[in-house]
């Protein structure tokens, strides 16, 4: 069998296969499905420093090859995590990696202290696609300096590895790529998602309660796969390819543009075995084409 390990900066993972936040609960909500350490990495569901309620229903909504949603970051808050969620979770044999989200430099900073003081929790995912509140509601992600800006004050407290989830929603991804190099992550993740919308034309209203939504599913993943292959030519530091991803071959496809790891997400809504059928197609695939390595394949596209 081919080896999958792979590296992400000090992060190593068993397989490339992660899970996408917001997807996966905290992890036991799966384990009736698939033996959760057979994962690369868990990405848990978006923490914040103080506790959300959500936006109000409905927030998801079907579409065409894909799904709107606006759940709106809802949890109880990084204190409740660690001293609830963390002990539950922290003796899964894989990666447990936290995705911290903020309204403000200082909100992402102390949060993400908060989760570098837990012991098994080797990294986070710095989620810079939330609404900046000082600056009228724009997301942190889709300028280069809002990006550097969460990113120095979250490096200057956490101290393991550092991953950058990249809003889609921009001009030049490539650029905010290297402006979150440039402070000091050590990897980034992509695509968040595409902001959608749907309306009921009966009653002359959007579907979900805020209007618009994140794009998720298989509608999406064109877009992701040009933007990690654009990505990954830009910055030095590995990138993690998420977006639409449903089988192998499309985990295969992500890799080849130069991606070192992926993460599953809306497919787990329809598949709960899907990660590890997945991971199981990513090695057969290798296997019948003579390659040692997932090594072998990251980055090998000839374009």
């Amino acid at each position: 069998m081919a080896d999958l390990r792979v590296k992400i900066h000090s992060l190593e993972l068993k397989n490339p296969v992660m899970t996408a936040s917001g997807t996966f609960g905290y992890g036991p909500e799966f384990a009736d499905f698939i033996p959760l350490d057979g994962l690369g990495g868990i990405i848990v569901k978006g923490t914040t420093l103080h506790p959300r309620q959500g936006n109000d229903y409905p927030r998801m909504v079907e579409t065409a090859s894909g799904m709107l949603n606006c759940v709106g970051l809802q949890n109880k808050g990084v204190d409740y995590f660690c001293e609830h969620i963390y002990p539950e979770i922290k003796d899964i044999d894989t990666n447990i990696i936290v995705n911290v989200s903020g309204s403000s430099p200082d909100d992402y900073a102390e949060c993400a202290a908060r989760v570098d003081a837990l012991e098994k929790v080797p990294a986070i995912e710095l989620n810079i696609s939330c609404p900046n509140v000082k600056q009228g509601g724009m997301a942190f992600g889709v300028t280069c300096e809002g990006t550097a800006s969460v990113v120095k004050a979250v490096r200057a407290r956490y101290h393991k590895t550092m991953i950058v989830k990249l809003s889609p929603n921009v001009t030049n991804i490539a650029d905010i790529a290297r402006a979150v190099e440039a402070e000091g992550a050590d990897s980034v993740s992509l695509i968040n998602t595409l902001m959608g919308m749907a309306i009921d034309i009966e009653k002359r209203r959007p579907r979900l309660s805020i209007n618009t939504g994140g794009l998720s599913g298989p509608a999406v993943k064109p877009v992701a796969l040009r933007m990690v292959w654009q990505v990954a030519k830009a910055v030095k530091i590995p990138v993690v390819g998420l977006g639409g991803i449903m089988t192998a071959e499309d985990a295969i496809e992500f890799l080849m543009a130069g991606a070192t790891a992926i993460e599953i997400g809306t497919a787990n809504f329809i598949d709960p075995t899907v990660t590890i059928r997945v991971r199981d197609g990513i090695s057969a695939w290798l296997d019948r084409h003579g390659c040692q390595s997932v090594q072998d394949i990251i980055g090998a596209l000839e374009a």
